[in-house]
């Protein structure tokens, strides 16, 4: 074969590498359902800063409708599975992989859902126990607590909540239930935020486990009017909540009255999820959107800063599979996806 035949197949076998790599791309407008919460909460203020660098991206003409539909980070992915009441939704990336993995609030297992993007947001598990509690008995942790099956009183977050959800998983990363609790001869209380916080105030109860974000109004008054101290939880308990789905974070010091060390916690970040039957490249501009305006979206939610596209395609920060879309423009883009 000649040099000049030689150079043609060499650019036709590039031609034809180049056009299956191609970015794929939108032919028209399109019309999408982004689900949130109630106005006000974190993830309407996300879905809004979302919203409006996406429409950025997309072809003119194309509408995001935000509804306040979303049951929150929990339950989202029952209502993203297949587009079944949405296209899109914020979600937290352990209740995406429980979900994928085995099924959550009593459903069975999601098969159609997707990740765009990971890691948006700072929020921990923040466990406190009152001082008076630590005072009275001299335990310093719940690897301790629950070693000694001290009949402690707990009060979380509601059934079906990431709060109690995580609670739950720190029990179990020690081997034990919250229901054991109550045969050590302690008790807990299920209820919501006022509650937790007052009932701790007036020391009807002993300690609380929650996930929430520096800066939540309920623990912030909580720590300016009673005294409670922040519990770091062991290592080994970490390494077993991350294998579950969480990742590692770190809350700074002064972030609550009377912490005055850096506290090492886990945590679950919030995700842009998506169907997995979403069209390929209604998905890779929706991401190119997210990644491309990282900075108007930080200065938008000042917790979306924490979003690093250099990480936000890996399975510890999505805690489901990427979207097929999205991890093209991970790829194309040099950004890991492993």
């Amino acid at each position: 074969m000649n040099k000049f035949m030689s150079s043609i197949l060499m650019a036709a076998v590039m031609a034809s590498v180049s056009a299956a790599n191609a970015a794929p791309e939108l032919k028209g407008p399109v019309t999408l359902t982004f689900a949130a919460q109630e106005v006000g909460t974190a993830a309407y203020n996300y879905a809004t800063a979302l919203q409006t660098v996406m429409l950025k991206e997309l072809p003119e003409g194309s509408k995001i409708a935000i509804t306040t539909t979303s049951p929150g980070g929990v339950g989202a992915p029952i209502i993203v599975d297949n587009a079944a009441k949405c296209d899109i939704v914020m979600s937290n990336a352990g209740p995406a992989k429980w979900a994928a993995e085995d099924g959550i609030l009593g459903r069975p297992k999601t098969e159609h859902t997707a990740a765009l993007a990971g890691g948006l947001g700072h929020d921990f598990i923040n466990v406190m126990f009152t001082k008076k509690f630590v005072d009275k008995t001299g335990i310093k942790t719940v690897e301790e607590l629950v070693a000694k099956k001290y009949p402690v009183k707990i009060v979380i977050k509601k059934n079906g909540t990431l709060g109690e959800l995580s609670a739950e998983k720190v029990f179990e990363a020690l081997g034990a239930k919250l229901d054991d609790v109550k045969a050590w001869g302690g008790a807990v209380e299920k209820t919501g935020g006022d509650a937790i916080k007052s009932g701790l105030q007036d020391d009807l109860y002993d300690m609380t486990i929650d996930h929430i974000g520096a800066g939540q109004s309920n623990t912030t008054e909580l720590c300016l009017t009673h005294e409670m101290v922040d519990i770091q939880l062991g290592d080994e308990t970490m390494k077993k909540l991350v294998d579950m789905g969480y990742n590692y974070v770190s809350v700074a010091p002064g972030t609550w009255k009377g912490q005055n060390t850096e506290i090492k916690t886990v945590g679950s970040q919030q995700i842009v999820m998506v169907s997995s039957t979403m069209d390929d490249a209604v998905a890779y501009t929706l991401t190119k959107a997210i990644v491309e305006h990282r900075d108007e979206l930080g200065d938008s939610v000042a917790a979306l800063q924490y979003f690093d596209p250099k990480v936000a395609g890996t399975k510890l920060m999505t805690g489901v599979k990427l979207h097929e879309g999205a991890k093209a423009y991970y790829e194309e883009n040099g950004y890991s996806v492993e």
